[in-house]
């Protein structure tokens, strides 16, 4: 590849295995990146680093909970053990939590649960990697956070704080390491091709008695470029904020969403 955005560079990535983790990891290895791929299920990473290595790519697994403080300070001084340092942090890792629960319906367990894996857990890795960051004079922050943290959304109130709060760390620690050389910004999803969204057109469809496809133009009537993101548009906003082409862009959402969210 003629552009080598991050060559020889060292990128820590949590939930790589799939979906946009999974394609986000790759297109890094196709721009020179070494990788440390982060997640409990170890197996299901496993073929992404081969392909990654395919690729003529150093990868290594590692199997940690990011919500365990301990695990992750284990894993991060592994990490720094095999590379030698972290230049980048990629915070992919996350889940959806309850469905179509209002808030008062919401248990105080799943509240927390959402909140401990999509804000905890990043503030974990942060809070590991920066000082090596700090030493180091420079490095890139991406935490991955989502559209419901832009704009309000019913049903999806503990899923939504946990990403309002993404964006709040963010934010603080882009001023807290601006003056180390070191970015932080926050890549906000939308909406993403695959089996969620084949299950939400499902519904629409049978809800609305029409197609699939025409459940799909109905959905994206709501995005201003009248179409549902791919996990390969996710990985490209990781991989500017990862790069040199944002050496002046921190604590920023950037929406990857078609125009939902405006």
């Amino acid at each position: 590849m003629e552009s080598m955005l991050l060559k020889d560079r060292v990128v820590v990535v949590t939930g790589p295995a799939k979906g946009m983790g999974a394609a986000a990891t790759l297109l890094m290895a196709d721009h020179g990146a070494d990788l440390a791929l982060v997640g409990r299920d170890t197996a299901a990473i496993g073929p992404v680093a081969a392909e990654a290595r395919a690729r003529g790519r150093r990868a290594e697994v590692y199997g940690c909970d990011i919500t365990d403080a301990d695990a992750v300070g284990a894993m991060a001084a592994a990490v720094l053990r095999d590379f030698g340092r972290a230049d980048v942090l990629v915070n992919i890792a996350g889940g959806t939590g309850p469905l179509g629960k209002t808030f008062w319906e919401t248990t105080p367990e799943e509240f927390r649960e959402i909140l401990d894996l999509n804000v905890t857990g990043c503030f974990l890795t942060m809070r590991a990697f920066a000082p090596g960051m700090i030493a180091a004079k420079g490095g890139k922050i991406v935490n991955v956070g989502g559209t419901f943290g832009l704009r309000g959304k019913a049903g999806r109130a503990a899923y939504s704080a946990s990403k309002w709060g993404l964006r709040g760390i963010t934010k603080s620690a882009a001023l807290e390491l601006g003056p180390h050389n070191v970015n932080v910004n926050c890549v906000c999803p939308g909406m993403i091709e695959g089996p969620r969204f084949e299950k939400v057109r499902g519904e629409m469809a049978a809800r609305l008695g029409i197609t699939m496809e025409q459940a799909r133009e109905e959905y994206a009537k709501d995005y201003a470029l009248r179409r549902i993101s791919t996990d390969a548009d996710v990985a490209g906003a990781v991989l500017f904020l990862a790069s040199d082409l944002s050496r002046q862009v921190t604590g920023q959402d950037l929406a990857v969403d078609g125009g939902w969210v405006i």
